[in-house]
């Protein structure tokens, strides 16, 4: 007899006994807990029925013919499919060997016939509870481990797991295809032996040594590691310790070759080498233009000096055809002479030291004298333009780290623009360079002009390449300002003061900011 008498999808309870009162009492007792119940009369009907619906509880009459209940429990716990439910053994025998038995086929209670109502409910109810806690158990470990895996997979990086001695116990397929190597082929073998030839080549110890047998983490990059077939690859791993009840049980390595990124890494310094010569080279160039704007004013500048030295060789010449020339006076025209010469030297020098190109690296460089010096060039454009230049550079400012040359053009490209701008306005108000300490350690530098001011749109578009608001300008002078204040740390920008005009600022880093120099800070607000 086989029969489905009752359905529920919490529990499936599997009734097994030969004889039919039996059924009928068990059945009648277990009908109102919601149970879904199945009933055999005999040991093969009993396993088919369970192969097909895993009960949680099987309740197993012992005495039975031809496959007794032993037999069946046997079979049940040798079924993987089967193999977990709670078999509760039904028997009138009641002495200690027959239970001993059962338990050890893996039985999990014994009743007594004839049994008691009260007793079966619980014991149902109990094993029932107990088996689909362990089996939605089984169903979340299974489904972590599927997520584990999953995740493993997915993952580009190899992974290791290794055991204390340095032994493959897993490996993902990332590891493999790095590897080039089936992951069932690395399963096993030891990981320092396969992955570094001697320990010669490491003489601080071989990677994930420590890891392993100390329970140190490890984290290192650019080591040779070998792949099976011995050839070798840059690479970068990452060991953690494995730890179970505080005991180390070997290692977890994640690794990855990093070939491709450190070339990527070298091609990358070499386009910034590259970025940093062509910005030379671009800053160069806009002081030869620069020069070539400013030609005209230059050679009139140098004109005066070596007119006023002929002049006063003539005098002298004059002086010195008499027959008692006044020697004094001689003298004096001589100095003059001198003065003249070195006037135009200075002149000189200025414009080599600004043509040059500037050697590679920064320099102390003192904020006062650096201004000076720029402001004594840009006459040449304050006449043109009809302009003033002021000078404001307190006494105690620091100096700056910084490229002297690559900051005078900076300087006197925002000093020419002002002069320009003020032109261009007809005021009669003079350009103002400033300079002071922020808050952030920086030297502040400003030309602050009253000319025209800026468009609206000036914060998208002035720092542009190729932008220009000059009819003959090339747009190059701001961009190559903004690339040259940058490569040194600092910042460019401008504002718009209330009372009209622009206000151009760069900042550079000071070497020192003493005491006296901090009394008076400016907030660095618009350093962006």
């Amino acid at each position: 007899m086989t029969e489905v008498v009752s359905e529920n999808s919490e529990v499936t309870v599997l009734l097994v006994d030969d004889n039919p009162q039996n059924l009928k009492v068990l059945y009648e007792t277990l009908k109102d807990q919601d149970y879904r119940l199945l009933i055999a009369n005999e040991g093969e009907k009993a396993l088919d029925l369970a192969r097909r619906h895993q009960p949680e509880v099987v309740l197993l009459d012992i005495m039975m013919p031809e496959m007794d209940g032993y037999e069946v429990c046997q079979r049940l716990k040798a079924d993987p499919e089967t193999a977990d439910c709670a078999v509760v053994f039904l028997s009138a025998l009641d002495d200690l060997q027959a239970k001993v038995k059962g338990f050890s086929l893996g039985g999990a209670d014994y009743i007594s016939k004839p049994f008691q109502s009260q007793e079966v409910i619980a014991r149902v109810k109990t094993h029932a509870r107990v088996i689909r806690l362990e089996r939605e158990l089984q169903a979340r470990n299974r489904e972590l481990k599927g997520d584990q895996a999953r995740i493993l997979n997915s993952i580009s990086e190899g992974i290791y797991g290794l055991d204390e001695s340095g032994t493959i116990e897993f490996a993902n397929p990332a590891a493999a295809i790095i590897m080039r190597c089936p992951v069932e082929d690395l399963i096993g073998r030891n990981f320092f032996e396969t992955h570094f030839s001697t320990a010669s080549e490491c003489p601080d110890g071989l990677p994930v040594q420590a890891t392993c047998r100390q329970g140190v983490t490890e984290n290192q990059r650019d080591i040779r590691m070998l792949r099976t077939d011995e050839t070798g690859f840059p690479a970068e791993y990452r060991s953690t310790p494995k730890h179970d009840s505080d005991e180390l049980h070997g290692a977890v390595v994640v690794f990855r070759d990093i070939t491709t990124e450190l070339e990527s890494e070298q091609a990358l310094e070499e386009a910034r080498e590259l970025v940093q010569e062509q910005r030379h080279q671009l800053a160069h160039t806009s002081r030869l233009t620069t020069m070539g704007e400013m030609a005209a004013g230059v050679a009139h500048e140098v004109n005066q000096p070596l007119t006023a030295i002929a002049n006063y060789a003539r005098v002298s010449k004059r002086m010195m055809a008499v027959e008692n020339p006044n020697l004094i006076l001689l003298q004096e025209t001589l100095d003059k002479i001198e003065a003249q010469s070195h006037r135009a030297s200075e002149i000189i020098r200025r414009i080599r030291r600004f043509m040059k190109k500037p050697a590679t690296g920064k320099e102390v460089v003192a904020v006062s004298a650096l201004l000076e010096d720029t402001r004594q060039f840009a006459e040449v454009d304050a006449r043109d333009n009809d302009g003033v230049i002021e000078l404001f550079v307190p006494e105690d400012l620091p100096d700056i780290l910084a490229d002297p040359i690559q900051v005078q053009q900076v300087a006197l490209n925002l000093i020419r623009n002002a002069l320009e701008a003020t032109r261009i306005a007809g005021s009669a108000l003079p350009v103002e360079v400033s300079a002071k300490v922020t808050e952030a350690g920086y030297v502040r530098i400003e030309v602050r002009d009253y000319g025209v001011g800026l468009a609206e749109d000036a914060e998208e578009k002035l720092f542009l390449p190729f932008y220009t608001t000059k009819d003959e300008g090339m747009g190059i002078g701001l961009p190559t300002c903004r690339s040259l204040i940058q490569a040194q740390g600092g910042d460019i920008g401008f504002e718009r003061p209330e009372d009209g005009g622009a206000r151009f600022f760069f900042t550079l880093p000071a070497v020192a900011s003493s005491p006296s120099c901090l009394s008076a800070v400016e907030s660095p607000a618009g350093l962006s």
